[in-house]
């Protein structure tokens, strides 16, 4: 007969596991990845194929030759979400070498050195994107224009809306902003130049995944919401004192912003666990995203700035951590 274990009350039983919340997040995922299917053709195939195979593969690989783990866990889903958001970062004409660079950066750096899921500090995703981005600056950022559908390396490549916007701002001069697509070719995907990365190009499609993972109550509304918000009060603040800088709505649509906003900043091991800390959080995105893009290196921050705020979020559980039941003040305590 087993072992009875008794545990402190309260029992409660909750329907929530990580197979459960993964590959939600995966079948949100889904409207964003046809659309990328749709729009960039075979690049966009092959480059996600390979970033979720090596993913998989790499885990599998440090778990057991490296980390001797008896229990594998490269079917909890985790390893596939991070490939497929991997990919989402990247350009689809980026050559199969450096997209497996990226991967081991992921899994291997981003995610198995803190111990695996559940004790990674830093979203592994964005840790493979921004590694590859420093080490491939000029791969990274050459971004393929839409509609090449069996072009993959030698697919014609374009200035995307955020390199546009840096150059209005660089320059002062407000009329580059005619060349950027209006609101609604963002919202749809319909970018006649360079469109970016793969996973940002449809904003529709991404509420798409927002609203199926709202809708199952897989994340809360608190970190996109906050960061979208944040993104619109201060880039309109700079919209109307220097028509040069683009206004809000553009800025909303474009780049990886809302593809951070909804999938990256959400990951539920480096995101704060109390509302009130995921609002001070996704603030806190918000004002780092508009401060890197205006005046940083890079036309795009929102990889940077959640990667930053990933790092203060410890400082800010603690911050919000509420008290204890029955906890005495301590200006009454004796």
């Amino acid at each position: 007969m087993g072992k009875l274990i008794v545990s402190l009350s309260p029992h409660a039983h909750g329907t929530d596991t990580i197979e459960r919340n993964m590959y939600g997040v995966i079948i949100a995922l889904i409207p964003a990845l046809l659309m990328s299917f749709y729009f960039f053709g075979l690049g966009s195939v092959i480059v996600t194929a390979t970033s979720v195979a090596a993913c998989v593969f790499f885990e599998w690989a440090i778990s057991k030759y490296i980390l001797k783990r008896e229990r594998l866990t490269i079917l909890d889903g985790s390893a596939i979400l991070t490939g497929v958001l991997l990919a989402f970062n990247l350009p689809s004409n980026l050559p199969v070498w450096i997209i497996l660079i990226g991967a081991l950066f992921a899994i291997g750096v981003g995610k198995m050195t803190f111990g695996g899921l559940g004790n990674n500090l830093f979203n592994p995703a964005l840790v493979g994107r921004c590694a590859l981005l420093v080490a491939f600056p000029a791969q990274m950022t050459t971004w393929p224009k839409v509609g090449q559908h069996w072009a993959y390396l030698d697919a014609e490549t374009g200035a995307t809306p955020l390199a546009l916007m840096k150059y209005a701002i660089k320059s002062g001069d407000a009329s580059i902003l005619n060349q950027v697509p209006d609101s609604l070719s963002l919202f749809l995907g319909n970018h006649p130049d360079g469109a970016g990365a793969m996973g940002e190009i449809c904003a529709l499609a991404l509420l798409i995944g927002l609203a199926y993972m709202l809708w199952k109550k897989i994340i809360t509304w608190h970190i996109p919401v906050s960061i979208i918000a944040t993104v619109f009060v201060f880039a309109g603040l700079l919209h109307l004192a220097n028509p040069a800088y683009a206004d809000p709505v553009s800025v909303i649509l474009s780049g990886g912003l809302m593809l951070g906003a909804i999938f990256m900043a959400t990951d539920y091991v480096t995101s704060p666990m109390v509302p009130r800390g995921q609002v001070i959080y996704g603030i806190a995105i918000g004002f780092l995203t508009i401060v890197i893009r205006n005046w940083g290196a890079y036309p795009e921050g929102m990889s940077f700035a959640i990667l930053i705020m990933n790092a203060m979020t410890p400082l800010i559980n603690n911050y919000v951590k509420p008290k204890r039941f029955g906890e005495v003040p301590a200006k009454v305590k004796r």
